[in-house]
């Protein structure tokens, strides 16, 4: 065959060969499997399933929080007349346990997590959005300590300058950072997993929350601020004297009252407050502050014994009117007061310590027991010698 008549038959070839190729059905993407039919309709009944076992189990869970403020308002008001607290003033049964079934997930949904029970949805901002609001609304950014022991060190004589040793102060750092906690560690947030989600917005050695920030600053904010200008001057600290004024006024915006301060400390802004306890000058000074007010509390009231350690958390943990309820309740009852009487419904389903040692005997003897332990770890040694 002439070479002409070769290659035309070759070419040919190829064009039937390409021909065929594309008249191959071609494979199509895959898309991600629907939710039939069935698994909808299943989802949406164990859904109802789930919201009529949830409405009983929320409906007796209120009475009962609303039944444990009624006697902690009963408990104020007879302590204000002088007259004395028996067990009849607590409510001596535990808070009900959800039982039923779990939310179901929507299977058409992007995200196969339950959302969380309405009553834990409250936001909790973090230390990078705090940071951010106090840029914002307050033109302030903390001085951050050189190293860890510098801010223990600091922390360490504003305790001792207000009067509290070494022994209670270390105990209650061990207790609420398990002995390894740094300046700037936000409640849930140590050892956690990357991405994990903080507790609180309480920060620091005592953990304090935003709302007794708030209350320092607007009860005793001029001492916070002497102390500042009293420090060799410098632009930086003139900035922060400045931003300290701004957020003392923004704390005098409501009455110096818990809840007040508490909704305050809910917004944008008052997330910028908590920031102060990440500066080296005022982050001890306000710590310290906490420790110590919470013990001339207890002695104002007529508190006469040397509070222990795990007394003083008490006051730190649930707030001194509570605390104080605690430390001044004779032991005869203490085996039997569930602590959920001195707290709110958020904060007591958020603390797995308390709902497990669920009376006051039993969270006072696990509250000395981890102080024990975690006063053996380096961070609670490094804070014992700061002194």
């Amino acid at each position: 065959m002439p070479t002409f008549f070769r290659a035309l038959a070759l070419t040919l070839l190829l064009q039937l060969l390409l021909t065929a190729a594309q008249a191959q059905p071609q494979p199509r993407p895959q898309q991600p499997p629907q939710s039939s039919a069935d698994a909808v309709a299943d989802y949406r009944r164990r859904l109802q399933a789930y919201a009529a076992a949830w409405q009983a189990y929320d409906a007796e869970a209120t009475a009962y929080w609303a039944l444990v403020t009624d006697k902690r308002r009963l408990r104020l008001a007879k302590r204000g007349r002088g007259e004395a607290v028996s067990l009849n003033d607590y409510v001596l049964t535990q808070p009900p346990v959800y039982a039923g079934p779990p939310r179901p997930v929507d299977p058409t949904a992007p995200d196969k997590r339950p959302p969380a029970p309405r009553h834990d949805r409250k936001y909790v901002p973090t230390i990078p959005e705090m940071l951010a609001s106090a840029r914002t609304y307050f033109q302030f950014a903390p001085e951050r300590p050189a190293s860890e022991l510098d801010f223990k060190r600091a922390y360490a004589r504003a305790l001792a300058a207000e009067g509290i040793d070494a022994d209670l102060a270390v105990r209650v750092y061990a207790f609420e950072t398990g002995g390894l906690g740094t300046y700037d560690v936000q409640s849930g947030l140590l050892n956690a997993k990357p991405g994990a989600k903080p507790l609180s917005p309480a920060v620091g050695y005592n953990q304090l929350l935003i709302t007794y920030t708030l209350h320092l600053l607007a009860d005793q904010g001029e001492e916070f601020l002497r102390a500042v200008t009293r420090l060799p001057a410098s632009a930086a600290r003139q900035q922060k004297a400045a931003a300290l004024r701004r957020m003392i006024a923004f704390s005098r915006t409501v009455p110096n009252k818990w809840h007040h301060l508490d909704k305050l400390g809910e917004t944008r802004q008052g997330w910028g407050v908590q920031t102060l306890l990440l500066d080296s000058d005022v982050g001890p000074l306000l710590q310290a502050r906490k420790l110590s007010a919470s013990v001339r509390y207890a002695r104002q009231r007529g508190y006469r014994g040397r509070l222990t350690a795990a007394e003083l958390q008490m006051l730190n943990l649930m707030g001194d009117g509570s605390g104080f309820d605690v430390i001044t309740m004779p032991q005869a009852m203490r085996a039997q007061v569930p602590t959920s009487n001195f707290f709110q419904r958020r904060g007591y389903e958020r603390n797995a310590v308390v709902r497990k040692h669920n009376t006051v005997a039993q969270l006072l003897a696990i509250t000395d027991t981890r102080m024990d332990a975690a006063s053996r770890q380096p961070g609670a040694r490094d804070l014992a010698a700061s002194f």
